[in-house]
């Protein structure tokens, strides 16, 4: 019992992080449905700005996740106007073509900036201390099966659930959020109505960028090492997936889709793996099973609208 609720804590540590990833492809999704390809590796980009603003440059932790969300934030900005912007009215591969392209440059421009080699996060209490986010909130570490509820675990679930609500509270309810709706149904109707669609778009983009810079953050809280150039590429596949799984365009659907990809993971690699003698590393493929599964029944996933487009 002690192992499945380690492992349980764990499945959604990961997929809290997923859910913050794929938030930034349901919203881009939503307003020019493009899949914007670089979102991984902006998520990539904000961990390494975290850790250099920490490490470097010697600030706390909430000053650093602030940077990284700000850097992020202008990436996503500028990932808007220089690539996406011209090719607004070009064909949708010109424009998927234009984000793999991205994602490209942005991997190589971290491997010159930063190196090669992957990091680790950097302590955050001094040597021989133990910061909160190490400490036990519940239970403790003693005893091969005791259940350790760590601060990190708190913290992240707890700026997931607050940045998911405060998403959804601006998409619903206010002024902006409701441009960005009336963008995603007719962005012509909505510019015939006085709104401005270049701004709302950029705010789409910064705003799914800050979230993805939130992600990479606490993934190397969580992880502790592995901040490397190309860290962005497989949790930014499985976070579109987990887009798609929820319907992409729905952001309760994009929580959901990484939640659900994060426990099937977890619990393939701590169960289905061991019983089938096959290594961890297949975890994924379970999760993507399911994801096929889902679609094969119900093609705009969970929570996708089934409504079509009327000429």
């Amino acid at each position: 019992m002690d192992f499945f609720l380690n492992q349980l804590l764990n499945a959604l540590l990961l997929g809290g992080i997923y859910a913050l990833i794929a938030v930034g492809y349901t919203l881009v999704y939503g307003i020019v449905k493009l899949v914007n390809f670089a979102h991984g590796e902006v998520y990539m980009i904000g961990a390494f700005l975290g850790v250099v603003a920490i490490s470097s440059l010697g600030l706390p932790f909430w000053a650093g996740l602030a940077l990284a969300v700000l850097g992020c934030g202008l990436l996503g900005l500028l990932i808007e106007y220089l690539a996406y912007r011209p090719m607004r009215q070009a064909p949708r591969l010109a424009a998927l073509i234009t984000a793999v392209g991205v994602s490209l440059f942005l991997q190589n421009l971290a491997m010159l900036v930063w190196g090669s080699e992957p990091r680790a996060f950097p302590a955050l209490a001094p040597s021989g201390e133990e910061h909160f986010f190490q400490r036990a909130i519940l239970g403790g570490r003693d005893g091969a099966g005791a259940v350790f509820i760590p601060g990190k675990f708190v913290f992240i679930w707890s700026i997931t659930l607050a940045l998911m609500l405060l998403l959804d509270w601006t998409v619903q309810r206010t002024t902006i959020g409701k441009a960005m709706r009336a963008c995603s149904l007719d962005k012509g109707a909505a510019a015939l109505m006085g709104i401005d669609v270049n701004r709302v778009i950029s705010f789409t983009f910064v705003l799914g960028a800050a979230m993805a810079a939130v992600a990479g953050v606490s993934y190397g809280l969580y992880i502790g090492s592995q901040i490397g150039f190309r860290m962005g590429v497989y949790p930014g596949v499985i976070a579109f997936s987990a887009a798609v799984l929820g319907g992409i365009g729905n952001l309760r659907g994009a929580f959901l889709g990484g939640v659900i990809m994060g426990l099937v993971e977890v619990g393939a690699r701590a169960y289905l793996c061991p019983w089938l003698e096959i290594s961890g590393g297949y975890s994924v493929a379970f999760a993507f099973a399911i994801l096929i599964g889902v679609i094969l029944v119900r093609p705009t996933g969970i929570l996708g609208s089934s409504a079509v487009d009327r000429s």
